[in-house]
């Protein structure tokens, strides 16, 4: 047995793999792109080292690929055979109980398993951090919050995790509407572990939710480097930063941003297609010809009508589709999207259902030019969107389309109170996004009232 850098003990018997596994452990928590090179050489020199092969298994779901899932199957395989052959403790059992629940599909069933680590091992840092990124693949900010709240009385101050747990706090209070609280305690992570992306991005959150975009602008002027070791998270920050310059009005810098940082290298990484297709998306909004950008996007989106791994994913290939105006794959989407959701049966086909197809009907019918129609289905999954998972920043192209369809449909009433409940969760402050709905309102009404518009 081995103890890593957490301060837990691991079925490992050398030095060299032990050292490799804390690599992975610190390259997990700093979204740092060396993290599986660590994790291959563990498994090399200890090819016996189940909690190892459920980790593999854990991080490839995490990944929200179909043809990803026979490799995370492997990794359970090999890890239940080396459990049979060389026992191991009840902790790292649990893990490999994660993945198996995750593979049935109910990773809110491997956020327990993640939770019995926690209870009796609350300084486990890749627990919380696996339970942090379950929660938010699953849409449950409330339970990110409580979890890590749980476990931060156990944390020294000189733990070798208690940065990254605090960024993960930050991102967790974010979410949660404490902004202030958020600011600080990301502030904090940064300054203990400057490789905390996290914590830095939770704090980039708090100014988009807070509409301070300059504010986050200056925030992330000069802390490139705590990003730059990244894994693709490294995209979504540059995405940040174009979100920032696109509330500013500074098209030119976003658009640069987009073609030199947020879709650098083409990867088809759902959280890269997100990235790309929500900022073409708030970019067509705002009235700005993309050139031929949704091109590449749809490419890479067609290739994934069959996926349905999360339905987060599927809406954001769903706006490249409709972006391109792709009809045969987006009826393809659709149909599949409907498929899952007759089931509904674990955690990802019930979300299908719910906000799964009303959303996706909304998009295509917002494709379409059917501004009502646009508006009653996206409306009509707006309550249960948060089940589709992501954050609220990445959430919000979704809103703005719902926004911009009830404008187009002349909804103005329903509008304007979708407008005032997304600036009470803001607490109260208001982006240029949302300034600008307002003053089109205000236009429509004064030209309109001859004609009152009839109320929702």
């Amino acid at each position: 047995m081995k103890q890593d850098i957490f301060g837990q003990m691991n079925s490992l018997t050398r030095a060299d793999s032990a050292e490799a596994w804390d690599g992975v452990l610190l390259g997990f928590m700093a979204h740092a792109v060396i993290t599986p090179q660590h994790l291959a050489k563990v498994l090399e020199l200890e090819p016996g080292f189940a909690l190892g092969h459920a980790v593999k298994g854990l991080f490839t779901v995490l990944l929200g690929r179909r043809e990803l899932l026979p490799v995370a199957a492997e990794a359970l395989a090999t890890a239940e055979a080396a459990m049979k052959a060389h026992p191991i403790s009840p902790r790292e059992r649990h893990y490999v109980d994660a993945l198996r629940l995750w593979l049935a599909g109910n990773p809110s069933h491997s956020i327990q398993k993640f939770e019995a680590v926690l209870r009796e091992y609350p300084e486990d840092t890749l627990a919380m951090k696996l339970s942090h990124a379950t929660r938010f693949v699953l849409g449950d900010p409330d339970g990110m919050r409580r979890s890590i709240e749980r476990v931060m009385p156990a944390y020294a101050p000189d733990h070798a995790g208690r940065g990254y747990l605090l960024g993960c706090h930050a991102f967790a209070l974010e979410e949660t509407g404490a902004y202030e609280k958020a600011e600080i305690a990301g502030r904090q992570a940064l300054w203990m572990v400057s490789d905390d992306a996290w914590g830095l991005h939770a704090v980039a959150h708090v100014h988009d939710m807070t509409g301070n975009a300059a504010q986050g602008l200056e925030w992330l002027a000069g802390r490139e480097a705590a990003w730059a070791h990244c894994n693709n998270f490294r995209y979504h920050v540059w995405w940040h930063k174009a979100l920032m310059h696109l509330d500013l009005g500074q098209i030119d810098q976003v658009l640069e941003l987009y073609d030199a940082e947020v879709r650098k290298d083409k990867t088809d990484d759902y959280r890269d297609i997100s990235n790309g297709t929500s900022l073409l998306m708030r970019l067509e909004l705002e009235g700005v010809d993309v050139g031929n950008r949704w091109e590449e996007m749809a490419d890479l989106s067609a290739a994934r009508t069959e996926d349905g791994c999360l339905i987060f994913a599927d809406l954001h290939y769903l706006l490249a589709l409709t972006g391109d105006k792709r009809e045969d794959a987006t009826a393809k989407m659709l149909q599949r999207i409907h498929r899952d959701a007759e089931r509904a049966n674990d955690d990802t086909t019930r979300r299908m259902a719910d906000p799964g197809v009303e959303a996706a009907q909304g998009l295509e019918a917002f494709g379409d030019g059917l501004y009502g129609q646009a508006f009653d289905r996206l409306l009509a999954a707006r309550g249960s969107m948060q089940l589709a998972g992501g954050s609220h920043a990445q959430r919000d192209v979704f809103e703005r389309i719902t926004i911009d369809s009830g404008l187009r449909a002349g909804r103005l009433d329903a509008v304007e109170r979708i407008l005032d409940d997304r600036r009470a969760k803001r607490a109260g402050g208001e982006d240029n996004y949302a300034i600008a709905r307002r003053e089109l309102i205000a236009t429509a009404r004064g030209e309109d009232d001859a004609q009152s518009v009839p109320a929702e």
